[in-house]
């Protein structure tokens, strides 16, 4: 399995592209093109927070309780609330989910589980288009897919670390699949992870609706 540095060089690289190509040849702003840069390097990070190991779940759970809070932002304001209703709102959400999130997640996941898999990275992808709130969908889209990215490269690197390179001819070693998958042994959890991902999937469809109901559609 790689180490939490190689995923964080790896996903930082790839936020480094991914940003360059939102902005030439895609047209984004340079601004936009270093969110969805930081974005992807965050979500070759996001699989470790299901992580055996104190430090990285310590570590992503801090940086996740200020993003998100961050990304919501937009949608606070775009709600109508006061500015003292904001930071409110920001300091609960960031309680919320540097303490109750985390030892939720702590206590109902395992590593390797069903959040190292391609339901949890769709995940990731939308709740970053759902957090964030811009009139240009565009933008929306290229975070989602952004931290889609970075959580996809962590995966494929937990793949390539499970095999045994070693002598002359390679040997998968007992992690293998375990991460780049659709389901797990577990019925409750795969079942768990399905119907979050079919909520969401829910969500967006009715932002679509109705974002397209504003503009006339």
């Amino acid at each position: 399995m790689a180490g939490f540095r190689t995923h964080i060089t790896v996903s930082s690289f790839c936020g480094i592209a991914y940003g360059g190509v939102a902005v030439q040849p895609l047209g984004f702003s340079t601004e936009a093109g270093l969110l969805a840069a930081g974005v992807t390097a965050v979500g070759g990070m996001l699989p470790d927070l299901d992580s055996d190991s104190g430090v990285p779940v310590r570590e992503m759970f801090g940086l996740a309780a200020v993003l998100v809070p961050l990304l919501l932002v937009r949608r606070l304001m775009h709600a109508g609330m006061s500015t003292e209703g904001v930071l409110a709102a920001l300091l609960f959400a960031y309680a919320f989910i540097r303490y109750g999130v985390a030892n939720v997640f702590k206590k109902f996941t395992v590593h390797r589980g069903m959040y190292h898999s391609i339901p949890a990275m769709l995940i990731s992808g939308l709740c970053v288009y759902l957090a964030y709130h811009s009139p240009d969908r565009s933008i929306r889209v290229l975070l989602a897919c952004g931290v889609m990215i970075g959580f996809l490269s962590h995966l494929l690197l937990d793949e390539i670390y499970s095999v045994d390179w070693r002598g002359a001819k390679p040997k998968l070693k007992a992690s293998a699949g375990s991460a780049f998958k659709f389901g797990s042994s577990s019925l409750f959890a795969t079942a768990m992870c399905y119907a979050i991902l079919g909520g969401l999937l829910y969500l967006a469809y009715l932002d679509l609706k109705a974002s397209g109901a504003d503009v006339g559609f």
